[in-house]
């Protein structure tokens, strides 16, 4: 498979993975709300687990953008994944995939719409175009999912939004990410609470995929600074893969343009294709 169908693939199920983390699972108890009112932020993360992550949402949502690394393995693919994310309506996302053979391939995300730059080399056979366009809403149809729903939940915010609504979060400890002192939080939920969350519509596609991959339960990591900022994520998902997700540099000024439509080409009829394009 040529490297920029394979980005293409990559880099839905990588962003796939980390949306699944974003499944909201039931409201439980989040830890004692009695820290003193002099203790530190640090403190308080550790100590008042409902306000800390609420104060966190809250911050987060105030954001306009936040650079990204992510790394990890998903459909027995390993990515490594450098971008950065503008966090106003719709989310919008740029992102790059380093291959050691083949260079970089740049990925650009706009609501549930992908663009996959394709390599200089390719574009002959491509009309010359210089995009692949990846409409989530009708590959989902034709995954049996809801991506334009999914890719709601990539950002940061609604990270913290799935911890504050689990049952059983815990406190791992104080730990240094990227320089910076957070407090790493985690959970770990069956995927029937996970399935018991998601539409009446996708479940059975959902449940389908988990049950061919043998996982059955998630684990969701998250690590906050003393400025109530997700500095990372982490989800486990079994055979499914695992993805781990650094946030860096919110708040810097960042443009991400939908590619115009002169340079840009339908990925849905190639996807017929990529089965026997190996």
């Amino acid at each position: 498979m040529s490297l920029w169908k394979k980005a293409a693939v990559v880099a839905v199920s990588a962003l796939t993975a980390l949306a699944a983390s974003a499944c909201g699972v039931t409201t439980g108890s989040s830890g004692s709300s009695d820290a003193p009112k002099q203790a530190s932020v640090l403190e308080l993360l550790a100590s008042d687990l409902k306000g800390s992550l609420q104060k966190t949402m809250d911050v987060t949502d105030k954001s306009d953008s936040v650079t990204m690394t992510m790394t990890g393995t998903t459909g027995g693919e390993k990515i490594s994944m450098k971008g950065v994310m503008d966090l106003g309506d719709p989310v919008k996302a740029e992102m790059s995939m380093e291959d050691p053979a083949d260079g970089t391939t740049t990925v650009r995300l706009i609501g549930a719409v992908f663009y996959v730059e394709v390599p200089a080399k390719n574009r002959a056979s491509m009309g010359g175009k210089r995009w692949l366009k990846m409409d989530m809403a009708s590959v989902g149809k034709q995954a049996g999912m809801d991506f334009s729903k999914q890719f709601e939940d990539i950002d940061p915010t609604k990270q913290v939004k799935t911890l504050l609504a689990s049952e059983g979060v815990k406190v791992v400890g104080e730990e240094t990410v990227n320089g910076a002192k957070t407090v790493h939080y985690t959970v770990t939920t069956p995927v029937a609470t996970q399935l018991a969350q998601v539409d009446a519509k996708l479940r059975a596609g959902v449940e389908k995929q988990f049950t061919a991959a043998g996982v059955k339960e998630i684990t969701i990591d998250l690590w906050v600074d003393e400025q109530y900022r997700p500095r990372r994520a982490a989800t486990v998902m079994g055979a499914m893969g695992d993805m781990v997700v650094d946030y860096t540099d919110y708040g810097k000024a960042v443009t991400i343009e939908t590619p115009p439509a002169a340079e840009t080409t339908d990925f849905a009829e190639m996807l017929k294709g990529l089965s026997t394009d190996n």
